[in-house]
């Protein structure tokens, strides 16, 4: 055999390998703690924020790709996009990521001011009173965010008798925070060593209302 044919042959193997490779990747779905509140058993909660029942394109991955399907938290969520079919897990999963680094660090810094419309009032009586506290004892908190290591499905559920959404979110923080006492002393935390926070927060809504806004309900 020739070498131009052999070296025709060779580069025709790796133009096929480099097409099928593509064509794969392309195809390829990719201190001080806040206080722990408890979630409330009553339906009169406000707030905002597929499973496979019938064929293969029925397939919902905006739920499967973070819960199991055919659990209680995948039916929930597919009941929530029937009354609001706007509603997307992954966007909520974002949204919810930043409201945790807004909410945490506007507790660390003692003003719920601008976080107060996502918080219930059963959490923000509850975060305000810690404020208070601190306040009545002449302490100060400093705290940096570094960033929010994890963001994770952890439950949902769903009354479609009241329309009202709840859904819970694991969170790995980390952060370097420090609490000093009147006299400027460390009392709590390490202002310069970071540490990781792990919380469980439930979020509820009810669907199909106006109002986008989910609603801290709970923490853990």
């Amino acid at each position: 055999m020739s070498n131009p044919l052999l070296q025709l042959i060779v580069l025709a193997g790796i133009a096929i390998f480099l097409i099928l490779r593509l064509k794969n990747v392309l195809g390829t779905r990719d201190g001080f703690e806040p206080p722990q509140v408890d979630q409330p058993t009553a339906a009169t909660t406000p707030g905002r924020f597929e499973v496979i029942d019938g064929s293969a394109d029925e397939v919902d991955h905006d739920i499967l790709d973070h819960t199991e399907a055919g659990g209680a938290a995948a039916k929930a969520l597919a009941a929530m996009k029937q009354v609001e079919p706007s509603f997307g897990l992954r966007d909520f999963l974002g949204g919810a990521r930043s409201a945790y680094e807004m909410i945490l660090m506007a507790f660390e810094r003692g003003d719920l001011t601008e976080v107060r419309p996502f918080l219930s009032d059963p959490v923000a009586e509850a975060f305000q009173s810690v404020i208070d506290q601190r306040v009545a004892n002449g302490q100060t908190v400093e705290a940096t965010y570094l960033g929010t290591r994890d963001t994770a499905l952890a439950a949902a559920e769903f009354d479609p008798a009241t329309g009202l959404a709840e859904i819970s979110i694991r969170f790995v923080g980390e952060l370097i925070a420090a609490t000093r006492d009147a006299d400027g002393t460390v009392i709590d935390g390490d202002p310069k060593a970071s540490r990781k926070q792990k919380d469980t927060w439930t979020f509820a809504r009810h669907m199909g209302q106006d109002d986008p806004n989910w609603q801290l309900v709970a923490t853990s």
